[in-house]
């Protein structure tokens, strides 16, 4: 059944936008945008199956030479926060400027979910190269891995605004215009995008249309500023101070002493808020200090975008997840000796050896299907087991890649998938399905580096990560009174206490550990 939305917006006294949406893939009606002189026809369609909204827009001095069939999706400033069912994603329109031939102008793309900004990694067209739909244009490094931005339609490319390693370019902002006729080309030389006139007009509408809020705004911001306080800039009533049992805890869990803050609750009551501005004010001043510090050479290190994210996301992983960690020795003897019979009958067929990693990771989606509940996310208001076992590998790069599915594949097609995400993660040659989906994750430093054993940080959404120490060999009691020596292994399972219990984190290590130590049961 078609449903109809009808929705307003007035951007400024010269800017009307007027959208009648309907939701069952075809066009519901044109939007038509009146700004001054110029006038431009749109029209919105949304795929049933993605969920996306894109826009059709064509120029009025354009479309006397032909209607254009341009599929990519035009993201539109302001008309996001419209659509709660769907996306809007990044815009590449055709102009209709007096002064320029049709063009197209091409934006940053959004190839991840949690993209803000990318950088140009290469470009591998340069300017007034002829371009063909499904044509590598450029490599994108994103906030995951580095990827590569196909043409959508054919033309030239007349002018490359982002150079080979342009940083911090934000979603949406445009990063090269083409052309239809080669002879458009050398109009565009001196070509300077749109993006900051378009974004001032905005601002300055704002501006006169709401006076006062600014005012407001600039005193709401100067407010914060006696939150910090100074010794001498205490006071409290006697020698009693007033603080509550959070704040207290606060400061006394970072050795502040109550008596430096001055309160800002009532009668001078000291806040949590009181103490956390203190020891961002310390924090700062401490910064300060050590870049102003006479004689201490350094050197600078711009982070990636993926280191960005990295850093990120383990803070929000020790910040909001409970861990808790569980280690038990595993002995690997028989281990070893089936890898030791294996791979010659992998040598003797062509196939990829099998390692010790690829054995724990077997064991380690077999103990998930065994312990199910290891094997969800916290969802706040539920806790969603999976049905598919998809373990990540922690690879010696800025991210990792995963195995989907390896409870149902033999040891051989893992060694082999293994392998090869391995390789392109380290020619960051990965594409977004090679490392997103993971339900578990397994990172071994013992095999690579020799650590005895250590505790990984848990990887959101996922519940759990499995830490491999590298094998030493002990003497153990043997059979009949002697003694004998034996390999062991460390292995720690850091948990999310919200979805794993100790005594469920406890049973998935009991079932790893009989997987190791017997590994011929992973063979039936």
């Amino acid at each position: 059944m078609v449903r109809a939305t009808q929705l307003l917006l007035r951007h400024s006294s010269k800017i009307l936008l007027t959208v009648l949406l309907y939701f069952d893939g075809v066009p519901s009606s044109n939007i038509r945008v009146e700004h001054g002189k110029g006038v431009r026809d749109s029209v919105i369609f949304q795929d049933r199956q993605s969920g996306k909204v894109s826009l059709r827009e064509t120029s009025r001095n354009y479309i006397s030479k032909r209607v254009s069939n341009y599929r990519t999706a035009i993201s539109v400033a302001g008309l996001n926060s419209l659509f709660s069912y769907g996306h809007v994603v990044p815009a590449r329109p055709f102009s209709s400027g007096a002064d320029l031939p049709p063009h197209q102008e091409i934006g940053m793309p959004s190839l991840s979910p949690t993209m803000t900004e990318g950088n140009i990694a290469r470009w591998l067209k340069k300017e007034g190269d002829k371009v063909s739909p499904g044509e590598v244009l450029c490599e994108v490094e994103t906030d995951k891995a580095t990827v590569e931005m196909e043409s959508m339609e054919e033309g030239y490319l007349a002018k490359i605004i982002h150079g080979d390693g342009a940083k911090e370019i934000k979603v949406g902002e445009i990063i090269a215009v083409t052309v239809e006729e080669e002879g458009d080309i050398e109009k565009f030389k001196d070509y300077k995008p749109p993006s900051s006139a378009a974004s001032a007009a905005p601002a300055e509408s704002n501006s006169q249309s709401e006076p006062e809020e600014p005012k407001e705004e600039k005193e709401a911001s100067k407010a914060p500023e006696p939150h910090v306080a100074k010794a001498e800039q205490a006071s409290h009533s006697g020698d009693r101070i007033f603080s509550s049992p959070v704040a207290k805890k606060l400061a006394e869990d970072n050795n502040v002493p109550l008596s430096s803050i001055k309160g800002t609750g009532p009668d001078g009551c000291i806040l949590k808020a009181d103490i956390e501005d203190y020891l961002a004010s310390v924090a700062k001043g401490s910064k300060e200090e050590a870049t102003a510090a006479p004689g201490l050479g350094y050197v600078d290190l711009p982070n990636t975008q993926i280191r960005k994210v990295i850093a990120n996301r383990l803070l929000q992983s020790k910040q909001t997840i409970p861990h808790y960690y569980l280690t038990v020795d595993t002995r690997v003897d028989k281990l070893i000796k089936l890898r030791s019979q294996l791979n010659p009958l992998q040598d003797t067929s062509g196939g990829k050896k099998i390692s010790i990693n690829d054995l724990v990771i077997k064991a380690a989606a077999l103990a998930l299907c065994k312990v199910p509940e290891c094997n969800s996310s916290w969802m706040d208001d539920f806790i969603r087991q999976y049905d598919n076992v998809n373990i990540n590998v922690a690879v010696q790069t800025d991210h990792g890649l995963f195995v989907p599915d390896v409870d149902k594949k033999g040891l051989a097609t893992i060694a082999d998938e293994v392998k090869q995400l391995a390789q392109r993660a380290r020619d960051n040659s990965l594409k977004p399905e090679d490392y997103e989906g993971g339900t578990f994750t397994v990172s071994n430093l013992g095999g690579p580096f020799g650590i005895k054993q250590f505790c990984a940080i848990v990887n959101p959404p996922q519940s759990a990560i499995l830490a491999i120490g590298s094998a030493e060999k002990r003497v153990v009691p043997g059979a009949e009174s002697e003694f004998e020596v034996g390999s062991f292994m460390s292995a720690t399972l850091s948990c999310d206490h919200r979805v794993i219990d100790g005594a469920m984190g406890a049973e998935w290590l009991k079932a790893f550990k009989g997987y190791i130590e017997n590994p011929t049961s992973m063979l039936l």
